[in-house]
């Protein structure tokens, strides 16, 4: 059984930064494609950016290009999400699974930016 802990997440004036950690732990983790999705209050959840095994990243949404970036490292199951420039409308929960979200989800971790 897979299991997902986020973390990293708080509040965080505009234009601060984060940077997410998820640790996964129950799976064959360095073959899998990883992502960070978030979910903004009374909104479903939309993936943010995503890894593969082998490091190839893409990015789901055009407003955090240049501004998150996903990384991993596959000997600590963990997976990253440095997030720099944050803006208001970043805040959100915001969950790591595979790309395509198929395992169970995580409690996610809370981001707030504002001022």
């Amino acid at each position: 059984q897979v299991r997902l802990v986020e973390s990293g997440g708080g509040l965080v004036q505009p234009g601060g930064s984060l940077r997410l950690s998820c640790v996964v732990s129950g799976s064959a983790f360095s073959i899998t494609t990883m992502g960070w999705h978030r979910q903004f209050p009374e909104k479903r959840r939309e993936l943010v950016a995503g890894i593969t095994g082998s490091g190839t990243t893409n990015y789901a949404e055009d407003s955090v290009k240049g501004r998150f970036t996903i990384s991993r490292d596959n000997a600590k199951k963990t997976v990253y999400l440095q997030m720099n420039n944050l803006k208001p409308e970043d805040t959100a929960v915001y969950y790591c699974n595979t790309q395509s979200g198929r395992w169970s989800w995580g409690q996610g971790t809370q981001v707030t930016v504002s001022s």
